[in-house]
């Protein structure tokens, strides 16, 4: 299970990496920050139930936070 953490981690430093060279700094600076702590819980040796809850807690936050973003802070662009 520590492996998929460090998988997690690749595709959030790919995508990390994809934003700053597209000037998106901001949500390079998120997946830089989930890259790290995908890279810090990895090399824990966690119980694989312990990975599975941290996972559901992970997503269950951004969830959270992407439903927040998309009803209350994204704007939407009317008659382009």
């Amino acid at each position: 299970m520590d492996r998929m953490y460090r998988v997690l981690a690749f595709w959030t430093g790919i995508f990390t990496v994809m934003f700053y060279v597209g000037g998106m700094n901001n949500a390079a600076m998120l997946f830089l920050i989930q890259t790290v702590f995908f890279i810090s819980l990895s090399y824990l040796k966690l119980s694989e139930r312990l990975y599975m809850y941290i996972f559901g807690a992970y997503l269950t936050i951004f969830f959270i936070g992407f439903t927040y973003y998309s009803t209350f802070l994204l704007v939407p662009q009317l008659g382009h």
